[in-house]
């Protein structure tokens, strides 16, 4: 019998290129769906409703991996109060959800892998490294990242295996990340974000299917990790770098950060922040990361 794993949030961009991944790796793969869709030879899908918390329990019980990438996108709507706790509440009500019918009855995964972010270490710029181990930033990114662990740590009650992946941005062909920037410096109107001293710790998503699917295998990989290049990527050296791969150089001023607060609001951190991160943690498992190059990698995704 072939080991199946369960995803959230497995139609989005990282869930469709995990799907493929852990198909070819021989695991069959289940999908919860805020809607029914039609199952495929290795592909059955499941509904659930996290604002009422309802789901159809069979794909809990039915799983021997969870790997948990359900949330609200942070960077999809302006960042008002119900925004912030519809952010929130998608990530612990979701995982609360599965929680509550493994508890009930009785069953028992080989693991339990959530997304998390880099965010965790706050929306703030600094020339320190974060690793894994470091104290935890206060600030709504920070904040909403400590209660998407929290909700993941549970599962570790339950005698089950547990771990976190810190994500940077994700980078992929026709979409993530580049999705939306591609057009700007296609269009030769790139230029730097504010200061543009401001740190960009990235991931092909390729590398992050890979992790993911380490954190499968491999019963050793417990608690969180950080998932990012550690290669000191400025939003600067991004742009510039971007730029280059469109046959160009950057001849307009770095955007003012003030202009991009009026625009976003708070959710100008987004942009305007970021902090440098300690890729150690995952490497000393023997993962190896396949796209070390930005400039590689971006051709790669373009």
């Amino acid at each position: 019998m072939k080991k199946n794993v369960l995803l959230t949030g497995g139609t989005g961009f990282v869930g469709k290129e995990l799907t493929k991944v852990l198909i070819n790796s021989g695991y069959t793969v289940s999908i919860l769906s805020r809607s029914k869709r039609e199952n495929t030879a290795s592909i059955f899908y499941y509904t659930w409703d996290i604002q009422k918390q309802t789901i159809e329990k069979d794909a809990v019980l039915n799983a021997d991996y969870i790997i948990h990438l359900a949330g609200a996108n942070i960077a999809e709507k302006p960042w008002t109060n119900k925004r912030k706790e519809e952010i929130i509440n998608s990530r612990q009500q979701s995982a609360q959800l599965i929680y509550s019918v493994l508890k009930k009855n009785g069953k028992k995964l080989d693991a339990f892998i959530s997304a998390s972010a880099v965010g965790i270490y706050g929306a703030v710029n600094g020339e320190e490294i974060c690793t894994e181990d470091m104290p935890l930033a206060n600030d709504f990114l920070g904040l909403t990242c400590q209660k998407w662990e929290a909700a993941a740590d549970q599962f570790e009650k339950l005698g089950i295996r547990t771990a976190k992946v810190r994500t940077g941005l994700v980078l992929g062909k026709n979409d993530g990340f580049l999705n939306k920037l591609s057009p700007i410096f296609k269009w030769r109107l790139g230029s730097a974000l504010g200061s543009g001293k401001q740190y960009m710790p990235w991931i092909h998503v390729e590398d992050l299917c890979a992790l993911y699917l380490e954190a499968v295998k491999n019963p050793n990989v417990v608690g969180p990790y950080n998932a990012a290049i550690n290669d000191n990527t400025t939003n600067a050296v991004f742009s510039k770098t971007l730029a280059k791969v469109y046959g160009y150089k950057i001849w307009l001023p770095n955007v003012p950060g003030f202009l991009i607060k009026i625009v976003l609001g708070e959710m100008a951190k987004i942009v305007l922040t970021g902090r440098r991160v300690s890729s150690d943690k995952v490497e000393q498992l023997g993962f190896q990361f396949k796209h070390t190059d930005l400039e590689k990698t971006l051709r790669n995704c373009l």
